[in-house]
């Protein structure tokens, strides 16, 4: 029997040209369906649909879906449509691209790179494409000489590729332990030497020292204090920080030893996670309204808020216990920085300093935006802030600077403002910068960038989209809460990897912007606040106490700006959402879902928390359109009787007690956004043990395990959702395990994999490998810093100027 022969995968190009060869004329009928829609952006589904209105029999259509052109179908995430070419933007797996195109008039095939797609699509836009001479943006000889890995499911996981380079040089090569000495001899607080001192110059004295400190430890009690030994190691060369007891001392100097002897990934970075490096972290988020009381619900004031204060608690806990395991007596400190609001609207955003509730030295530190007319008194969207970030960087290392006397440890930024505030800090400082998106606003409003001059007066989306590159090029590692924020599904783009390539034509062109395999992006989901959010059947710490206010803002007939409708029959079970009131939110989507099916407004009340209920009162321009989409929607379906609406919420306690409240009338959450980063109250449902259907595009996807933790639904299909939530709702009636079964399933997913311990262990540990990784190979992104210098100076300073500056008046 002959051996098969490995043969080399067709290119897209070699594809199209093999069909137009087998199906000429199933594949002209395809393509001139797509020419004869006239010039412009054909999605996935609009390019598969047309398959089956193809000219010819049944079976030539089959041989067409059969045959090597369908893969390319399958696989395309745009066509670009300029008669009398198609050109086709093919993704084969998450990361990967190819660029093809058609003529159909002359059936020619080509295969373009990057720069050439992009320079075509650019021509949709008022004729662009006829510019050659256009700033291209390219990253990539930066980084040829950087490892990654090339597997799509290696993605995300960054610091785990990173330790087995590491560990490997140093297996191969002896002298690149030698940058490890020099890590370890360079660490100091507040001019006090920490883990070596000068005794200690080679690896060979290191080695010696080490196997002397091992003996005289191995004479020790395991719990002996490290000042019973302090001055006998200060003697071998050793300072402070390798842990508090006999017993810690030596395990750290084992890993060490071993580290030293055969390296291994896994003792790496345990290893470098324990070393003492992070005392001072500051944490950037700008805008909004950032406090503890009185916010959420506030324009742009959400998710973000809940994360940050619920990470800072953690972290400061982490932080803490592995102080004291290293046997010092450091202080730390923890500042969230934002914006100071004079006009606060109640609350704290006028107080320059704010303790965090739960902690002992975590602080949100504010610093006002201003300009050359003075501090900003007001309120502005996220969207409006550009012109005054500059500025704030200033402000703020001054403020850092006085509060921690000293430059911190670690910068983290969240949302493109405050990572593009943390790129400058970190680059001025020299400090370890971790980014935090949240949410990129590319994803969420398609042809954002093709099309940037039909959305840049209302969102400013060239300078958006300049500061999201800067940040993440910038950074020494990004974290994201799931794989999909990164690299998306088999068919959907992530939001980093939308990144990758694309154009603002007029302005610039990105042909490679960043490369979701870069070992800088790790996946650090976080959790829900435990001591609010709980599973409902733990009575003894339920908050009764607040029972009579849930049942007044579900159940109160009085209509007014906290509530309106009402629910008459209490029996029924309720469907319940929590969200901000904007278009990608889709909460209006859901009450419309709700209002269209018969049967589901038959098995289950609806009850949403979001925004406000007087159009008068919102700011916000998305919010307004929404308020008065959902107050038409009440009227048109005569809501009354099965649908609640209250005004946002913001007393998180209660929240959490209405979560279970609603689980006690064996209901539901729904989160129907259509593209969701996380979902933090996907996790807050579970966390309460609520059942949980929500979204299948983003985070949410990845959460939950579709009918064993929860359910997917997507947006897109409302008929279909609300026909998954009259069936689980029929199927509870019947048997009311099949609740109680998806309830644990998810409570089951949530101890697994979504606590604020183990994301604040993966936090600082990363924090320490990349320090690490960003001190030996310091020289070679230095290209890179100056490069980002020159495109924030010399692009992002003039697209800031177009953004007018907010009044007070």
């Amino acid at each position: 029997m002959a051996n098969p022969k490995l043969g080399r995968i067709p290119s897209m190009r070699e594809r199209v040209e093999d069909t137009l060869s087998a199906h000429r004329n199933e594949l002209v009928s395809l393509l001139s369906r797509y020419v004869a829609q006239g010039k412009g952006i054909l999605q996935p589904h609009t390019l598969i649909d047309e398959l089956d209105n193809i000219m010819g029999d049944e079976q030539a259509r089959q041989r067409l879906s059969d045959g090597p052109f369908s893969e390319v179908l399958k696989s395309a995430q745009e066509a670009i449509i300029l008669p009398p070419y198609v050109a086709i933007a093919v993704r084969p797996r998450p990361g990967v691209w190819e660029y093809v195109r058609v003529n159909v008039h002359e059936l020619s095939v080509e295969q373009l790179d990057v720069s050439e797609y992009l320079r075509f699509k650019e021509a949709l836009a008022d004729g662009e494409g006829s510019n050659h001479f256009v700033l291209e943006l390219d990253f990539e000889p930066f980084n040829a000489s950087f490892p990654r890995p090339n597997r799509s499911s290696s993605i995300g996981n960054g610091v785990q590729f990173l330790n087995r380079h590491l560990s490997s040089n140093m297996f191969r090569n002896k002298d690149c332990l030698e940058p490890l000495l020099n890590f370890l001899r360079a660490h100091k607080y507040k001019g006090q030497a920490l883990m070596l001192n000068d005794r200690i110059q080679s690896i060979l004295r290191l080695q010696a020292a080490l196997a002397k400190a091992e003996d005289h430890l191995s004479k020790l009690p395991p719990d002996a204090p490290y000042s019973e030994f302090e001055y006998v190691f200060q003697g071998l060369g050793f300072e402070r920080g390798w842990g508090d007891t006999a017993a810690h001392v030596l395990e750290m100097m084992h890993l060490l030893l071993d580290i030293l002897q055969a390296p291994d990934p896994s003792t790496l970075e345990t290893f470098l996670g324990r070393v003492p490096m992070v005392f001072n972290v500051v944490i950037l988020s700008p805008h909004g309204y950032f406090g503890q009381a009185n916010v959420l619900g506030l324009p742009d004031t959400g998710g973000q808020v809940v994360y940050i204060l619920d990470q800072v608690r953690a972290l400061e806990n982490e932080m803490l216990l592995r102080i004291r395991r290293q046997g010092l007596d450091i202080t730390p400190r923890i500042l969230i920085v934002t914006r100071l609001i004079p006009d606060a609207k109640g609350t704290t955003c006028n107080q320059r300093l704010e303790r965090v509730s739960g902690t002992e030295h975590t602080h949100i530190l504010r610093v006002p935006f201003r300009s050359e007319k003075g501090i900003l008194r007001k309120w502005i969207s996220r969207f409006d802030v550009w012109p005054y970030l500059e500025t704030f960087a200033e402000d703020v290392a001054s403020e850092i600077a006085a509060e921690l006397q000293g430059i911190p440890d670690f910068i983290i930024g969240n949302y493109s403002d405050g990572n593009l505030v943390a790129s400058l800090l970190a680059y001025k400082m020299g400090v370890t910068q971790c980014t935090i998106a949240h949410a990129l606003e590319k994803t969420k409003y398609p042809d954002s960038d093709i099309y940037w001059r039909k959305f840049d007066e209302k969102y400013h989306f060239s300078c958006q989209f300049t500061a999201d590159l800067i940040a993440m090029n910038n950074a020494d590692f990004i974290i994201t809460s799931t794989y999909q924020e990164i690299a998306g599904t088999k068919n959907t783009v992530g939001q980093y990897e939308s990144h990758t390539a694309f154009t603002l034509p007029g302005l610039y062109r990105v042909v490679h912007g960043i490369d979701v395999f870069d070992p800088k992006f790790n996946i650090v989901s976080p959790g829900a606040d435990m001591s609010i959010y709980f599973p409902y059947s733990e009575k003894e710490n339920r908050l009764t106490a607040l029972h009579g206010s849930i049942e007044e803002l579900l159940y109160d007939p009085r209509q007014n700006d906290e509530h309106i409708g009402t629910l008459s029959d209490r029996s029924k079970p309720i469907i319940f959402s929590m969200a901000r009131l904007d278009r990608v939110k889709n909460m209006t989507g859901l009450v419309e879902c709700y209002c269209k099916n018969t049967k589901v407004r038959e098995l289950a009340n609806l009850v949403i928390v979001a925004g406000y209920i007087d159009v008068k009162r919102s700011q916000d321009r998305e919010e307004m359109a929404e308020i008065e989409k959902m107050h038409g929607l009440i009227k048109e379906y005569q809501l009354d009787g099965q649908f609640r609406w209250i005004a946002a919420q913001t007393n998180r306690a209660r929240n959490g007690e209405l979560y279970r409240y609603i689980a006690d009338t064996k209901g539901i959450f729904v989160q129907p956004a259509f593209y969701e980063a996380f979902g933090l109250t996907v996790v807050e449902a579970m966390t309460c043990g609520l059942p949980t259907f929500a979204t299948c595009h983003g985070g949410p996807a990845e959460i939950i395990e579709h009918g064993i933790s929860g359910f997917h639904i997507d947006p897109y299909h409302p008929n279909q959702t609300s026909e998954l939530l009259a069936g689980f709702f029929q199927r509870c009636k019947e048997d009311p395990s099949n609740w109680t079964k998806i309830s644990a399933g998810g409570l089951k997913r949530i101890y697994e994999r979504y606590t604020w311990k183990i994301y604040s262990e993966r936090l600082l540990t990363l924090a320490g490998v990349y320090s690490f990784w960003k001190y030996v190979s310091k020289l070679e992104r230095r290209e890179t810093r100056r490069y980002l210098e020159m495109f924030y100076i010399l692009k992002f300073r003039d697209l800031v100027k177009s953004v007018p500056l907010a009044s007070d008046d």
